[in-house]
């Protein structure tokens, strides 16, 4: 990949044998090209493809003049090289859009907008973001399209607490999970379910619409509803599940 090691001809040279010089640049070439292979803009490329009004997308294709309107929404770490490159693909065909960022993100995009939020921890700008994506979902209709961007990191991009549990509630149980050493999947166990955007609200919201998930996974085994909590997909867990989580970790009695 271009430019991902800037000095790679100098650190290459400071070999001090020839052997070390091509041990130090087959390391380098292996570890440009494992860059390039999960580069969210080179993904995006490789897996989708727009030809006339057809969006073909792992084999299966979406007829673009069929939808009235096409959104775009999510959140994650990744999702604002997802949104330039959706963008780049499909250019004006897109209505508008809106996905949660990291703040200082340098990523530019003329229709869908990237809106800025706190990781890890969620602030109030994350929680701003989502009401904005859930009046996007909720508008949408049968003839409408929306693409969802989720990726690592979205869990925490993408807030809304559910009910009587605000985003301070939110933000302690998350931070004491994590001082307490506990897995992203059961932090996210315990996160789905004191959310109104994860778990699957968030297609749920978006009924009748058509949505496309195009996700980015940061998990192992890549199991859909973990990844950023899961927001488009069925939820695996259970509300028990995520009261044993805090039980384990001697939290149920400070939730």
């Amino acid at each position: 990949m271009p430019g991902v090691i800037k000095n790679m001809e100098k650190l290459v040279q400071n070999g001090i044998t020839s052997a070390d010089r091509k041990a130090r640049e087959l390391a380098l070439k292996s570890l440009a090209f494992a860059v390039d292979a999960v580069d969210p803009k080179s993904l995006m490329s490789s897996k989708l493809v727009v030809k006339g009004s057809i969006l073909k997308v792992n084999g299966y294709s979406f007829d673009l003049d069929r939808f009235k309107n096409v959104y775009v929404i999510g959140g994650g770490k990744a999702s604002g090289s997802m949104a330039e490159a959706l963008e780049a693909l499909l250019g004006d065909k897109i209505t508008e859009g809106l996905v949660n960022v990291p703040k200082g993100s340098k990523h530019k995009t003329k229709i869908v907008k990237l809106h800025e939020a706190s990781h890890p921890m969620p602030d109030d700008s994350g929680v701003e973001g989502v009401k904005r994506m859930l009046e996007i979902a909720e508008k949408a209709t049968e003839n409408d399209l929306i693409i969802c961007l989720i990726s690592g990191g979205g869990s925490s991009l993408m807030p809304m607490p559910r009910n009587s549990v605000t985003l301070a509630d939110k933000r302690k149980i998350t931070e004491d999970l994590l001082k307490c050493g506990a897995t992203i999947n059961e932090v996210n166990t315990v996160r789905k379910h004191i959310s109104g955007f994860k778990g699957g609200w968030l297609a749920k919201k978006a009924y009748p619409a058509t949505v496309l998930n195009l996700i980015l996974s940061d998990v192992l085994g890549d199991p859909l509803d973990f990844i950023a909590s899961g927001p488009t997909v069925p939820d695996s867990t259970t509300f028990s599940d995520a009261i044993k989580v805090l039980k384990r970790y001697g939290l149920w009695d400070k939730a």
